[in-house]
């Protein structure tokens, strides 16, 4: 299933409102799962020196992904496909 990164504006202090809204999108893909969606909630990143907010999702396509932020009450957001990369291990 495809990620989305959904990216959002966020006042620099607002650490509490970037979680907040992280749990209200977690919040919304259960409800959708529940509905026979497979979406799914991974994580929520605040960047405060860019007052930006990141949040990704698994989503069967950006109009799903488009769904759980207006259920979430996330507003003015961009929404990309991510493509998640671990750093490869070298030796010492």
């Amino acid at each position: 299933m495809p990620s989305y990164l959904v990216e959002s504006f966020v006042p620099r202090s607002s650490l509490d409102t970037a979680l907040e809204a992280g749990g209200r999108l977690r919040a919304a893909c259960d409800e959708l799962r529940r509905k026979g969606s497979s979406a799914r909630y991974v994580r929520t990143t605040f960047v405060p020196e860019d007052e930006t907010c990141f949040h990704l999702v698994e989503a069967d396509s950006a109009e799903v992904a488009a769904e759980l932020c207006r259920r979430a009450s996330i507003c003015r957001v961009r929404i990309v496909v991510a493509n998640e990369a671990r750093a490869a291990r070298f030796p010492p």
